[in-house]
């Protein structure tokens, strides 16, 4: 691959069944023993060029507020991992995300650190565990890493294309 003018790989080419509009529903898990709670929300995934997807959201958050967000998604050949971004307008920290793809090309696996949900300033380990069902329905679930070394699922979100 030249660095003046890449060629896309099938990473990238898979990040390119991302594109389009999307409707989503998410539950989240509050606390545990609770109820999820399910919400609204929709995506507009754009390319950028034929390396990158940028998905803009925008929905209710479990807490009744209105919430914007962005992630960006890319392969980085060198470090031979998807690479990414995520912020939303709730959160004043930056998602750094470091990820790899199974073998069989239908389950992308997302890295991040962030704040701890005890919000005692600590970090957290997370993962957001991307899985196709077919080219118009995707799932992202959600998991972060607790203190005894499990890994604990706390949203789950279907995106189905808007037709």
């Amino acid at each position: 691959m030249d660095a003046m003018t890449p060629t896309p790989l099938k990473e990238h080419q898979w990040l390119q069944r991302m594109v389009g509009a999307w409707e989503i529903e998410t539950e989240c898990v509050m606390a545990p023993g609770e109820p999820p709670v399910t919400t609204k929300s929709i995506e507009q995934v754009k390319p950028i060029g034929d390396l990158w997807v940028l998905g803009e959201g925008e929905g209710e958050t479990p807490c009744n507020a209105h919430a914007v967000s962005r992630i960006t998604l890319g392969f980085d050949p060198q470090k031979n991992r998807f690479v990414g971004t995520f912020i939303a307008s709730l959160m004043p920290n930056l998602w750094l995300y470091d990820g790899t793809l199974d073998a069989n090309g239908r389950v992308l696996t997302l890295d991040s650190e962030g704040p701890s949900f005890a919000g005692d300033g600590t970090l957290a380990k997370y993962q957001d565990i991307v899985e196709w069902v077919s080219d118009d329905h995707r799932i992202m679930k959600s998991q972060v890493l607790g203190a005894d070394g499990t890994w604990n699922h706390f949203m789950t979100a279907n995106y189905r294309r808007k037709k």
